[in-house]
């Protein structure tokens, strides 16, 4: 790759492709030629680590230091980037520093560290807790692997030795899972007679397996006991996923070596951290990886050596809350961006009246954060009691130095933890010892602080006071400093994972008000946003990281970008919405069965059937149906075992879950059903107020500053739902096949169900990003007044850089706008009402619409009808 051409540095816009063993490298080479004709000028690949065999993520790396052999190898990644080079485009890659898979036989390292404790060469790579409160754990690791109590595992004879001839030596084998005998055991086992005088079906055996298990570094255990015993840091409450120590420069170096071997051969052209805030010292570790980038930056071949790595990370924002601007990154990966947008399509005028009728028919809470309290209370106690109890006992060696403190109990700080984190406002803050809390920090402590002085129990109020000094509000004595470090390190790396499975992982299960306001990184509490604060936010964005990357779906999202879009018409229409799905209720009266679901439950199906109902599918097409009721089936199982109310993953309610299931195959698959028309024609109503807000989402992600994602697939509509769901195969010989049309999104509009339009946006908008790349990443933002009585409904910006202009129209809120016989196009009766003042520098040039293929002058009090006929319009011009 000695002459490698150069390619955009930064980002203009990047493709998310998830690749697993069904899609490998290979797969996307032929695909190369339709990004560049889209207008991507990067793949944005998923994990291209070693992962766990048969993973279709790449977040469960068990061999960071080789390409997965699974996606081709590094010989499969050469031919990829080889084919990107020749085509002009790059490659950023998602990386997963946080952790590792673990369990079973397949990470060396893990197995490393069970072979021989705490003297492993690798036991200071995984953040384990070596002497923790319980002395049955000293040197020891809990696994808590196993499907049954231990002693049930035992007796059951399950646990079996056997000889590694892959590796050597004597192991324990379980189901799929490997435990690696200590090599001093072995002269022992043999002259007792062999393994086989380790049967445990027999009560010798057992016996003798016991004794032998009592002596490894490690210690099995029931699954269900890992919340409440566990000693090392899992990633949230999953037990195959273990906590890296990535700032100790030994697992940096191991974990980064073949990715940063690759950055300088010029294979890839900069990274996605994931997770970011699991880390004990996020800040530290984006500017470590930063100089490590800079450092090899001029390894890189030709041209490539002048362009500096591009750096987002995975960052969840709370309310108010901005990305710290020391860290050396180009910004987040985009959820605030989500957010935002989404909240831009809703109506303030429907959000009361949605909250009565949720209150109504779930009676659960209608305020979120009366549910997300008692969710993090609830995740707290059930999956991370035992990180809890590790921060506890961090503090409470802490109180113990200090004479005025020393009679604090530690029962106290638990309780006073426990307050404080179920009122968290933020994923985290990043306070240590030496420094204290930073200044951004401040105000999200406080409002913890103050939150939770409203309900700890009186005796427990001082211990706050304490906390807020130990967890970063003082600046920690010299010989103070190591135990509050671990102590703060402790807390932030719980209130990151508490915050997201109470939050999204919980929380936003059981909250049906309208499901496009709750998905990874929303603020549920915002409702909606008026123009002039996107604009604000927009703007802020575009000052402080110009390159952030900005997306509208993710592989993480929760529904698809255009189920959100479509869902966010009921803000306008809630008296219609909720007269309709209590008619449905009653309806389905005769569907239910007595095991249920509930009332909640029902309604939130209702909205992902409204929400996610295909633009082509009739409700007489019983294939069609059942199809979808399939996808369906598998958000449900998943949405309700997340909201851990009627059934969860550690102890299904099969009834319950029945019952739910049967009622959505009853509605979706019972030969002429009336409730299924009823729900369809809901659905196809709402359907082109929808796609107008999809067509508005799109155009503004863009154009704004920043960097546009877009993830695999959703150049046509997006109405996936939850993993697995959102990472189903994607149609690209469809894609192909109508870029290759060439149609103006206008053209396309008339076939509009079919998503060729957005499509065709894009390729319009990128197109344009392509011919004058500094307008867009160096440009002005600048918001165009709108005159009219539906000005609130228009948003409308201008890029400026020297004499190149680019301006984007596009409405909100379409609904009762649209040209009722004509799909997508506006009704001329607002078009003629509204105008957009043009600024003096405008005035009079001549601007080509992209949206329709025509030009068009910009005049002093452009009228609205001159630039839309769709709900979006985007112009360029040069001077």
């Amino acid at each position: 790759m000695t002459n490698a051409p150069a390619v955009a540095a930064p980002p203009r816009a990047t493709m998310r492709f998830q690749f697993h063993k069904d899609f490998p490298f290979e797969r996307a080479i032929a695909l190369v030629p339709y990004l560049r004709r889209l207008g991507i000028s990067h793949l944005y690949s998923s994990p291209i680590l070693t992962a766990r065999a048969g993973s279709n993520h790449g977040y469960d790396v068990v061999d960071p230091t080789r390409v997965n052999p699974e996606l081709g190898g590094e010989d499969g990644f050469r031919k990829l980037v080889a084919a990107l080079r020749a085509e002009g485009l790059g490659m950023v890659v998602d990386i997963v520093p946080n952790h590792m898979a673990v369990g079973k036989d397949d990470n060396a390292w893990w197995l490393d560290v069970l072979t021989y404790g705490r003297g492993s060469r690798f036991g200071h790579f995984f953040d384990i807790d070596w002497e923790p409160a319980d002395p049955a754990l000293r040197d020891k690791i809990l696994l808590p692997t196993l499907g049954v109590p231990y002693g049930e595992a035992l007796r059951s004879g399950d646990l079996k030795l056997a000889r590694d001839g892959k590796r050597g030596g004597i192991t324990l084998r379980y189901a799929d899972h490997m435990f690696p005998i200590r090599p001093e055991d072995r002269y022992d086992i043999e002259t007792a007679g062999g393994i086989e005088a380790y049967d445990a079906t027999t009560e010798d055996g057992r016996a003798r397996l016991h004794a032998l298990l009592e002596k490894q570094n490690w210690r099995l255990a029931h699954w269900m006991v890992a919340g409440d015993e566990i000693n090392w840091r899992r990633f949230f409450d999953v037990n195959e996923l273990a906590g890296l120590r990535v700032a100790d420069p030994a697992v940096f170096e191991a974990t980064h070596e073949k990715l940063l071997d690759l950055y300088a051969e010029g294979l890839i052209d900069g990274f996605r951290v994931d997770h970011i805030d699991g880390l004990a010292d996020p800040g530290g570790y984006a500017r470590n990886l930063r100089d490590h980038l800079d450092e090899r930056q001029a390894e890189r071949p030709g041209e490539l050596s002048e362009q500096r790595a591009y750096l987002v990370i995975e960052k969840i924002l709370g309310p108010g809350e901005e990305l710290a601007r020391d860290w050396k990154v180009d910004g987040a990966s985009g959820y605030d961006f989500m957010d935002d947008v989404s909240a831009l399509l809703h109506d303030a005028d429907g959000e009361e009246k949605l909250n009565v009728f949720w209150a109504e028919i779930s009676g659960r809470p209608a305020d979120f954060h009366v549910e997300e309290e008692t969710a993090r209370r609830e995740i707290l106690d059930r999956s991370f009691s035992a990180q809890l109890d590790q921060a506890t006992d961090a503090l409470h060696r802490v109180a113990r130095l200090d004479y005025e403190t020393r009679d604090t109990p530690r029962a106290a700080i638990r309780r006073a933890l426990v307050e404080l984190l179920a009122h968290f406002p933020a994923y985290r803050t990043y306070a240590n010892a030496i420094e204290g809390r930073t200044e951004a920090d401040k105000p999200i402590f406080a409002k913890a602080l103050e939150k939770a002085r409203l309900t700890i129990m009186p005796a427990d109020a001082p211990v706050l006071d304490q906390l807020d000094g130990w967890l970063g509000g003082k600046k920690a004595p010299d010989d103070q400093r190591i135990l509050l470090d671990k102590a703060i390190r402790r807390f932030q790396q719980l209130s990151a994972p508490v915050a997201a499975k109470a939050v999204e992982d919980t929380g936003f299960y059981r909250y049906g008000r309208l499901l496009s306001r709750t998905d990874v990184g929303f603020d549920v509490a915002t409702f909606s946003m008026d123009v002039a604060e996107f604009h604000r936010k927009a703007a802020a964005r575009g000052e402080a990281f110009p390159d952030a990357m900005l997306t509208g779906a993710t592989h993480d999202h929760k529904r698809g970008e255009d189920v959100r879009a479509r869902l966010a018409v009921l803000s306008e229409i809630p008296d219609e919405w909720t007269s309709a799905a209590r008619r449905w209720r009653e309806a389905s009266a005769e569907l239910r069965s007595a095991d249920g679901p509930s009332a909640a439950d029902e309604q939130i199906l209702c909205q992902t059937l409204v929400g996610a109902w295909p633009h082509w599918l009739s409700p007489d097409d019983a294939t069609g149906c059942e199809a979808f009721a399939d996808r369906v089936a598998g958000w449900q199982e998943k949405a309700l075992r997340e909201a851990k109310l009627q059934t969860d993953w550690s102890a299904p309610n099969e009834a319950y879950e029945t019952a739910a299931r049967d009622l959505l195959m009853k509605l979706m698959t019972t030969p002429g059903l009336k409730l299924r028309a009823e729900i369809a024609a809901f659905a196809q109503r709402i359907g082109p107020a929808g796609a107008a807000n999809g067509l508005t989402q799109t155009l503004l992600k863009l154009t704004i500053p920043g960097v546009p994602d877009t993830y695999q697939g959703v150049e046509f509509w997006d109405l996936s739902l939850v993993d697995p769901d959102n990472r189903r195969p994607v149609d690209f010989a469809a894609r192909e096949a109508a870029l290759g049309k060439a149609e103006t999104p206008l053209e396309a509009a008339a076939h509009w169900r079919d998503g060729a339009v957005k499509q065709a946006l894009i390729a319009a908008t990128l197109a344009e990003r392509a011919r004058s790349p500094r307008l867009f990443s160096e440009g002005s933002y600048e918001p165009l007044e709108i005159e009219g009585p539906d000005a609130d409904h228009v948003v409308a910006f201008a890029r400026t850089l020297g004499g190149d202009t680019a301006v984007a129209v596009a409405f909100r809120q379409a609904c009762g706008r649209l040209d009722a016989s004509d799909g997508l196009r506006m009704a001329e009766k607002v078009l003629q009402k509204n105008v957009i003042n043009m600024p003096a520098t405008l005035r009079d040039r001549q601007a080509t619409d992209h949206v329709t293929g025509r030009s068009t002058r910009l005049k002093a009090e452009t009228l609205l009808g001159d630039l839309l006929l769709l709900p979006v319009a985007f112009l360029t011009s040069s001077s």
